[in-house]
């Protein structure tokens, strides 16, 4: 068996040609291989235990990450998906813009690999509060099933723009409201 690297991965991927985004929805590859590569809970990409610098890299292969039924994470190829290990959610949300003020707010945030996107329908927010330690986790859907957890200081930010709406605290964006708290739980 043929040891798969991230370079190898890179050099089969070669072989193809997009313009934007792999149609990894479109591949369907039927051999499964595990690579040990591995995503932190910050968002922070490793191959066998050593971190994977080469940002091009990174951002490349965010684009071939599918969530498959099975719960697992795997890069898609069109020859092969191969399995990796993320430790909550693939990406981090690291930088966050608002404009303009209540229900025509827009809140928009910035992953750790590039990608920019709007607090919609599309994109919606949850907050996962953990049993054990009650600190709420935030996260934000990306695409197709994959979410970015928001960094601390993101979440901070975003508690700023809280606003009450009927007993509920939450923030607008998109003329949507994103219920966080029930205000009647704080009081």
């Amino acid at each position: 068996m043929i040891l798969k690297t991230p370079y190898s991965l890179l050099a089969e991927l070669e072989k193809v040609r997009f313009k934007d985004k792999p149609p990894i929805d479109l591949w369907r590859p039927e051999r499964v291989s595990n690579l040990d590569i591995s995503i932190s809970a910050e968002g922070a990409w490793s191959y066998l235990g050593s971190p994977i610098e080469r940002q091009r890299l990174t951002r490349l292969f965010s684009t071939l990450i599918r969530l498959e039924n099975d719960g697992e994470y795997y890069l898609i190829t069109p020859e092969e998906k191969y399995r990796i290990k993320v430790a909550d959610v693939p990406f981090a949300a690291i930088l966050m813009q608002e404009v303009g003020k209540g229900r025509h707010q827009s809140v928009s945030f910035t992953t750790n690999m590039g990608d920019v996107i709007i607090l919609d329908d599309e994109h919606p927010l949850r907050i996962e509060t953990n049993l054990k330690s009650g600190e709420a986790s935030p996260y934000v859907m990306i695409r197709d099933g994959l979410e970015a957890k928001l960094s601390r200081n993101v979440y901070y930010q975003l508690m700023g723009l809280l606003e009450e709406e009927d007993d509920r605290l939450g923030i607008w964006s998109e003329n949507i409201f994103f219920e966080l708290v029930d205000s009647s739980e704080c009081f």
